[in-house]
């Protein structure tokens, strides 16, 4: 865990306002020729916190002339599920399948490559932006998992920077690569290639 992670909130936000208002971070400069994807992560207790200072960063980013494109994968769901007409259908059935049916029920009508990924490329395309920000990973545990979501847009989201918001931690060992840990406890072992944000030098 980066040093900075364990900082007070106002002293990341300081970071992230400096370091993605700068024009080194914005074209892509310092990171090779990785993909440029980058892990804010934050503690489960830190939620409406960090809500509060994504939308002060996104509103101070926009004075200094940066335009943030903001997702969030919940409610991008809940459209994706209202657009097909089937969002009332499975309110209705909730109560009447096992978690697991209606987690299977979900991953499939909302499976990352056939369709969420395309949905987020037409918000893309669709927006005059310089960073895109991605939230709502919590939210919509376990049928839509954060590495799914990364290893889908490498092809999509390629050319600005994108920082997702995550609740967990981001670790990194060269024996196992990096891992994404939801709330801290869920842990996944695929490799991502993205960055810590936090371990962005300005």
């Amino acid at each position: 865990m980066s040093s900075l992670e364990t900082k007070p909130l106002s002293e990341r936000f300081e970071h992230l306002l400096s370091v993605i208002s700068g024009q080194k971070f914005l074209q892509n400069q310092g990171i090779g020729n990785e993909v440029p994807f980058f892990i804010c992560s934050y503690e489960p207790k830190e939620s409406i916190d960090m809500e509060l200072i994504k939308k002060q960063l996104i509103k101070q980013l926009h004075q200094k002339g940066v335009h943030v494109l903001e997702i969030n994968l919940y409610d991008l769901a809940i459209e994706l599920l209202q657009e097909r007409d089937i969002f009332q259908q499975i309110l209705e059935i909730e109560s009447s399948v096992s978690k697991e049916e209606l987690k299977e029920l979900l991953q499939n009508v909302l499976d990352s490559e056939e369709h969420l990924i395309p949905a987020i490329s037409k918000k893309l395309q669709d927006s005059d932006f310089n960073i895109l920000f991605l939230s709502g990973v919590g939210e919509v545990f376990p049928y839509i998992r954060s590495h799914n979501v990364i290893n889908n847009l490498q092809s999509t989201a390629k050319d600005k920077p994108t920082a997702m918001f995550f609740t967990g931690e981001y670790t990194h060992s060269l024996e196992s690569g990096a891992s994404l840990d939801l709330f801290g406890l869920l842990q996944d072992d695929k490799y991502y290639r993205a960055f810590n944000i936090y371990e962005y030098k300005v």
